[in-house]
């Protein structure tokens, strides 16, 4: 069982994660898409927080002995997670600079040969 000062201690962690989320939505500087799979991981915090026995039950269903490593694993699941999706964003976008570079250098030779033309 979690002790109350820390259980408090937590939900005021989890909703100030939600608040730099947002602050973050509301500022651009994330996109609603991106934001999505942070604010799947904060439900996930939160209800961890506050259902604590939620967690024992996950750790059983999985055959794991200690909660410490089930925590871990789901942890390590969430970055996991998360990193595959922002290696998928920037293989993406890679493959759309790449095809914007070629763009520019078609089109700057393009204007080379219109002003050789013109000369």
């Amino acid at each position: 069982m979690i002790p109350s000062t820390l259980r408090i201690t937590l939900i005021l962690a989890v909703l100030c994660y939600f608040i730099i989320i947002l602050y973050f939505l509301k500022n651009k500087a994330l996109n609603l898409k991106y934001t999505l799979l942070w604010l799947l991981a904060g439900i996930v915090m939160g209800l961890l927080v506050i259902f604590p026995k939620l967690l024992v039950r996950i750790i059983r269903i999985l055959g794991i002995t200690s909660n410490m490593n089930g925590l871990f694993i789901i942890c390590i699941a969430f970055v996991l997670m998360i990193l595959m999706s922002l290696t998928s964003i920037v293989s993406r976008q890679n493959g759309k600079i790449r095809s914007l570079i070629q763009e520019i250098g078609i089109l700057e030779k393009r204007i080379r040969e219109l002003e050789e033309k013109k000369d």
